[in-house]
Order: structure tokens, then C-alpha cells, then sequence
């Protein structure tokens, strides 16, 4: 498996549809679909079938992305999974949220985690699933899958200061909500 920063040769290869490209591209980004598709849907079944979706859609328009570099791919596929997460939620009339089971997360998650970090996961998204869908899009990319502010940026079609505003009002709501403070709609002192 090549590292990530062979991505643009990955892409180009991937672009005459080569078999191997596509399935190392797959292999590469998987886990970091999964886990975005995942803290959005809150559903192991869902978030796989919507993981494989993105792949598919990639390899049907992976001829139309124009990345320059290994970032802007990236950005490319969470564009593609944002997408199939609203066309998600607009398929269902009535979200289903389950409990966060670490044993469905990412290999980075343990079984072995306490009770207590569980329970502290199940209430953290629980909390985020209350938030804005444009909160939730801000903070799920930035604090759970580490990409920048400029790259979220350009995932979400916003500016970096629009994206900075977003996850400020989405941290004081999460506050809000996790100390138990009231509604949402209400402004920080």
C-alpha cells in the first residue's frame, strides 16, 4: 500500500481506470469516510452502506476530479460523502439514533475503553446530533477527522472565517447542551 502522498499518481492511474488505483484508493481513504459517515448517521449498517456508496460514485466520476494535490482529493471524497449523508437524511422520514459502540468504530477505538469513556461518547454525540447540520459538518471534519480549517473550507463551499464561526457557535452550543444549560437557540453570556 503506497503512502498517501502518492495519492496524485494513485488518481491519474486511477483516471484510465486501472483496477489496482482504484482499490488502493479505496484501501487509503476508507476508514476516514467510514468514520465522518459514521458520527453523522450514528448507524454501523448505514454508514457502511453510504461508505461503499461514496466509493462507487468516486469510481463512476473519478474522471471529472481535478485534484492538485493529496488534500484537494480528499476534500473532493468528504464532498461526496456530505452529499450522501443529506441525500440520507432526506430518503428517511424520521432519524434513527443509536448508541456509539466503540467495537463499530475505526480500529483506533478499543474495546477495552471503560465504561465511563462509553458512556462520555455516547452523550458527546448524542450532543452533536443536536447541533446545526452545517455545526455538525464543522465540527465532525475538524475535531474527529483533524483536517484544517482551509480544508474544510473548501469541502463545505465556505470561507475559512464562515467555517470559524460555525464551529464557534457549534463549541458553545455543545457546552451549552453538556452542561445541561437550556435551549440551544440561546446566546452565550
Amino acid at each position: 500500500m503506497p503512502p498517501k502522498s502518492d495519492t496524485l499518481a494513485l488518481v491519474e492511474r486511477a483516471k484510465r481506470y486501472e483496477p489496482q488505483a482504484l482499490a488502493e484508493l479505496c484501501q487509503l481513504y476508507y476508514r476516514d469516510i467510514y468514520s465522518y459517515i459514521y458520527y453523522r448517521v450514528s448507524n454501523v449498517q448505514d454508514a457502511e452502506d453510504l461508505t461503499d456508496d461514496v466509493f462507487l460514485k468516486m469510481v463512476e466520476a473519478i474522471r471529472s476530479c481535478r485534484a492538485r494535490e493529496e488534500r484537494s482529493f480528499l476534500a473532493w471524497l468528504f464532498r461526496i460523502a456530505n452529499n450522501s449523508v443529506v441525500d440520507y437524511y432526506r430518503r428517511r422520514a424520521v432519524r434513527n439514533h443509536l448508541p456509539l459502540d466503540e467495537k463499530h468504530l475505526p480500529v483506533y477505538a478499543g474495546p477495552e475503553a471503560p465504561v465511563e469513556t462509553k458512556l462520555t461518547q455516547e452523550r458527546l454525540q448524542q450532543a452533536i446530533l443536536k447541533l446545526t447540520e452545517e455545526q455538525q459538518q464543522a465540527i465532525i471534519l475538524r475535531f474527529i477527522e483533524g483536517l484544517s480549517n482551509a480544508e474544510i473550507a473548501h469541502i463545505l463551499g465556505k470561507s475559512e472565517g464562515a467555517i470559524k464561526s460555525l464551529q464557534h457557535r457549534g463549541l458553545a452550543s455543545l457546552r451549552r447542551i453538556l452542561e445541561g444549560r437550556g435551549d440551544l437557540n440561546e446566546r452565550e453570556p
